[in-house]
Order: structure tokens, then C-alpha cells, then sequence
């Protein structure tokens, strides 16, 4: 679709939203159920379907999506449930917008393909309508500034859903963090290092079958993700990474992003994946596809404290998964990789060791709280954590622990990571997305065992 047309057209309706009542879920009836749309129901909505039908204090209303099978499969699931079928909304691209005109929704979780995320989380709010979007990178800055200002203009609640942030070694790691153990920090890293070569190409009816075929020949994911490989080179997915590290380092609450610089390798991995794959050959019309996203794409990221942030985009080529967190300070250093930390005066002199004693010690009250219920949720629980911390929010009618300027500034990276690559690696720098709020805005995430 037509970003630019859209955000232009979000721009000039301004005025009605201004005169719109501001979202109150919480203040007009804190005894009933959150009432809930899902836009996007594919295999990661699916998941989050699942996840939210286990809570005794939503309800499912609608649901939305281009797919007919996936459509119906997910009202089955509402049913199956226990609720009543809900709305179905799956006429068109545009049938969503129907969704947001229902009485019955407070709040949508939106986990379509990466082009329309901004376009349905705008459209959501100036409905009034809570949002939950799933994470991915941005095209532009503009396309973060009409989000922001939508905030702005709306005020109604908006949550990016980095799962990440809540993985288990990440919060016990923030903990250790916030309690000193690597004294100031200095330098952290992470990344999105995940051998997809299966999902971006797949012409079987399974999300992690075996093929070549992408677009329309594809299926699932392969039907879009692998045309931003054709198309774009910089991080294509850099929230994973980032926004774990971020919150060690009260980004936009104290602390801020100031520029960037990022290079890419070559681009060999998928057209090799092609070549020697069975359904493939050097003869196969996809072999000749000239990607232009670099195997390894690099991004340094200078901090208004002075840290420094490595990421890493890796998806391309054949490796075990890993995000390769590292948390450095004047006092020691965590990495996930081998699962290692070495802390100065406790640790054996510069020798590592493993973190087990550490993760246990600085637990974070979040995982001693809810383990149980995180129990089988998607990505090791920590499904359930997000899902939990937006409605609790929600709930409570309270400021969300990752917010629209989070957002923002970390799905940044990708518009300006291509940017720099294709200036021969020139300083990008991130603009103040908070408007100066970041000098005063104190930090939220994770700060007791609610959410």
C-alpha cells in the first residue's frame, strides 16, 4: 500500500480525533472483562490467540483476517474457548477498519505482515482502540513520527510487543543490572541471529516446511518476509536485539540513541540455499534473484551516556539460533552465548564463569511470580509475560513499560541502517522521538512483579 498517501491522509484528520473522548477502559469499568480484536491471525497471531483464551479476564469479540481458513480456525478457537463467535472481518485488506468500528472492542493485537503495522496502529487509535502491534522494523521516519504523533493526538494506549524483553536470563540480567553487579555500564550487544532460509522460502502448508518458492508462490511468512531480502538491505528486525539492551540503559527514560553507523557483507546465503536445495538448481527461477540484503548486517549505536550498542542481523546463512546478548561494565560482563558472566573480585581472575548461581540469585520477581503460569507459552514463556503486561496495563489503566517512543526509536534502526549501508557507512542520527521527554521520564519497565 501507499504509506506516504496514508500518513498524509492520517495528517488531515487530525482535527477529529482532537475533538474525540480520550481511551478509559480502566476508569469506566475496572470489574469487566478487556474485550478483545485480533488483527492478523497467522502463526503468530495464532499463538497470542491461544495465550489470551487462557485468561479469565479477557474476552475475544473479533477477529480479522485475509486468510478464510485462518479466519475461521480462529473463531473456532474463540468458541472452543467457551466465549461466543466473534465478529469475523476478512473482506479485503481494508476489512479491518470494520473491526475498529465496533462498541465491543477495547483493544486490538495486530500481527500482520510488517507493511501494515503502522497504518492499522494509527487507524486503532484514532479509533480509540488500545494497541498491541507485534514487532518489526520501520520503512521511514516518518512513518515513526505519525506514529508518535497519533499517541499524541489519541492518547490511547499503545504497546510494542517485544517478547524478548521478557525472556527469562534477559530480566534476571536487568536485575543484576539494576542492583550494580557490572558496575557503569559501558557496552552492550545483541542481534537477531536466527537461520530463516525455511520460512523465507516454503511452497508446502507448513511454516517450517522445505522449499524455494517465495511471493505468491510461497506460503505463510515466505509470501511477504523474503521480498524485503529482494528488496532492502540494513536490519530488517532489529527490535529482538535491541530492546532488551535497551531498557539496561533507560533508553528515552534518562538516556537516549544519538546516531548510528552500520555495514553489510555480501549477500551468498540464499542463493545458495536455492542452488542446492532439492526443490532448486542452479536452473530454478529463484536462483537468479538478486538479493540485496547482506548475509550480516552490523549496526553501532552511540548512546547519549556514552555506551555503545552493537547489533547483529543474521539470517541468512546456516547457524544455531542465539541473540548473542552482552551486558559489559567497569565491574564485569554477561554474555548469552555458553552462558557466561565474570564479575570483578567474585569471579576466579579473568576466567569465566557459567551464570546458573547468578540467574538463580537475581531471579527476577516477574519469573518467581507467574513461572507457573508461562508454562508451556510460546518462545520458553515468554509469550505470556507480554501478553500479560499489556492487558495488566490495560487493567489498571496505567502507562504501558514499552510504549510508542520505544517503539519508535528502536524500529528506527532499520530505515536508518539502509541508509547508512548505502552511504558507505555514514553517521545516521535518531531524532528525539520523546520531544525532550526522555531528560525527565523515569524508567518503568519491570520494576516490581506486576508487569
Amino acid at each position: 500500500m501507499n504509506r506516504r498517501k496514508f500518513l498524509v491522509n492520517t495528517a488531515a484528520s487530525a482535527a477529529l480525533a482532537l475533538s474525540a473522548s480520550p481511551f478509559s477502559y480502566a476508569t469506566s469499568s475496572t470489574a469487566s472483562k478487556l474485550r478483545l480484536g485480533f488483527i492478523g491471525i497467522g502463526a503468530r497471531g495464532t499463538g497470542q490467540l491461544a495465550l489470551t483464551l487462557k485468561r479469565k479476564d479477557i474476552v475475544v469479540t473479533a477477529v480479522c483476517d485475509v486468510d478464510k481458513e485462518r479466519l475461521e480456525n480462529s473463531a473456532k478457537m474463540v468458541e472452543s474457548a467457551g466465549m461466543a463467535k466473534p465478529a469475523m472481518f476478512g473482506a479485503g485488506d481494508e476489512d479491518y477498519k470494520n473491526l475498529l468500528l465496533r462498541d465491543d472492542v477495547d483493544a486490538v493485537i495486530i500481527s500482520t505482515p510488517w507493511v501494515w503495522h503502522t497504518p492499522m496502529a494509527i487507524d486503532a487509535m484514532e479509533a480509540k482502540k488500545a494497541v498491541g502491534l507485534e514487532v518489526a522494523g520501520a520503512f521511514d521516519i516518518d512513518e515513526c513520527w505519525a506514529l508518535v504523533d497519533a499517541y499524541e493526538r489519541t492518547q490511547t494506549p499503545f504497546m510494542i510487543l517485544e517478547n524478548v524483553a521478557y525472556r527469562r536470563d534477559v530480566m534476571a540480567v536487568l536485575n543484576m543490572v539494576r542492583q550494580n553487579l557490572f558496575g557503569e555500564i559501558v557496552h552492550l550487544q545483541g542481534g537477531y541471529q536466527h537461520d530463516l532460509r525455511h520460512v523465507k522460502f516454503n511452497n508446502g502448508k507448513q511454516l517450517y516446511g522445505g522449499g524455494v518458492e517465495f511471493g505468491q508462490k510461497g506460503y505463510s511468512e515466505a509470501r511477504w518476509r523474503t521480498n524485503h531480502s529482494v528488496l532492502r538491505n540494513g536490519d530488517l528486525y532489529p527490535t529482538h536485539g535491541l530492546g532488551p539492551v535497551a531498557n539496561c540503559i533507560n533508553n528515552n527514560r534518562g538516556n537516549r540513541f544519538e546516531y548510528l553507523t552500520s555495514t553489510a557483507t555480501k549477500a551468498r546465503g540464499l542463493n545458495e540455499y536455492i542452488d542446492e536445495h532439492p526443490k532448486g538448481g542452479e536452473s530454478h527461477p529463484n536462483a537468479s534473484v538478486d538479493f540485496r540484503l547482506g548475509d550480516i548486517i552490523t549496526t553501532v549505536i552511540k548512546c547519549a551516556q556514552g555506551e555503545t550498542i552493537v547489533l547483529t542481523h543474521d539470517t541468512n546463512l546456516p547457524r544455531p539460533y542465539s541473540l548473542g546478548f552482552r551486558v559489559q561494565g567497569t565491574d564485569g560482563i554477561w554474555m548469552d552465548l555458553n552462558n557466561s558472566i565474570h564479575i570483578e573480585g567474585k569471579s576466579p581472575a579473568h576466567e569465566w564463569e557459567k551464570d546458573a548461581a547468578y540467574m538463580e540469585k537475581y531471579d527476577h520477581p516477574l519469573w518467581k511470580k507467574y513461572q507457573g503460569d508461562a508454562e508451556g507459552a510460546g518462545h520458553g514463556g515468554m509469550d505470556f509475560f507480554v501478553i500479560h503486561a499489556f492487558v495488566e496495563a490495560l487493567k489498571r489503566n496505567e502507562p504501558m513499560p514499552m510504549d510508542v517512543y520505544d517503539h519508535a526509536s528502536w524500529a528506527a534502526v532499520t530505515c536508518m541502517s539502509e541508509k547508512s549501508i548505502a552511504s558507505g557507512g555514514k553517521p545516521m542520527h535518531f531524532p528525539d522521538f520523546t520531544r525532550g521527554k526522555w531528560l525527565t521520564r523515569q524508567p518503568i519497565f519491570g520494576l516490581d512483579d506486576r508487569y
